[in-house]
């Protein structure tokens, strides 16, 4: 059975809804681009997502190149977008742009800019 898919009118109010303010609907699918400060932070990025569709058993298409990482979402077997891309979204939005918390005892991080928006 297949998952309820949003028609195109939708999107931006379910993407808003789940705080994926950097993500937007382009030809069937949901996509977001991420800067990262070199190579070795865009492969870090794409094993993260990685693991997290392998996890989901729900799978991002991905483009890479030097300091740079586009994702994109949508369900094939349902024909569109469904739950499933805007949870994987949230999920992949929390893991790559993680920084810890200023006053814990991880903080302050990685002091290179790692993945960010521009």
């Amino acid at each position: 059975m297949a998952d309820r898919t949003y028609p195109d009118a939708d999107i931006p109010a379910k993407l808003a809804e789940h705080g994926l303010t950097e993500w937007y609907l382009e030809g069937g699918w949901i996509r977001r681009k991420y800067n990262t400060d070199g190579w070795p932070q865009t492969l870090l990025a794409v094993n993260a997502i990685a693991f997290l569709c392998e996890a989901a058993w729900h799978h991002a298409d991905l483009q890479i190149t030097w300091g740079k990482l586009w994702v994109k979402l949508t369900t094939h077997d349902s024909g569109g977008i469904t739950d499933k891309d805007f949870e994987l979204a949230k999920k992949i939005e929390e893991v790559v742009l993680y920084r810890p918390a200023a006053g814990t005892a991880l903080a302050p991080g990685n002091p290179k800019k790692f993945v960010f928006t521009k």
